[in-house]
């Protein structure tokens, strides 16, 4: 059974928790006493498929091999304050 979150109207003024209903994808009632006077219906979003590059490639053709010593790097940096 799932229980769908609703509000009347009074209720509406409070629009942070319908707001987080909303964001999280659920359908709100609005109510007058015991009717259903309107459904709020959460706008649907797409998921975009974003291909993200191939950081640690990148980073083996910029280094190399190398291993960096930020920690003695950033100690010795900040030891001049």
């Amino acid at each position: 059974m799932y229980i769908v979150p609703s509000v009347n109207i009074r209720q509406l003024r409070d629009t942070r928790r319908l707001k987080t209903w909303l964001r999280a994808g659920e359908t709100v009632e609005l109510r007058e006493r015991d009717r259903v006077i309107a459904r709020i219906v959460p706008e649907r979003v797409e998921k975009s498929t974003v291909q993200y590059p191939d950081f640690a490639a990148r980073r083996k053709k910029i280094f190399g091999d190398r291993v960096l010593p930020a920690v003695d790097l950033l100690i010795r940096e900040r030891g001049r304050y």
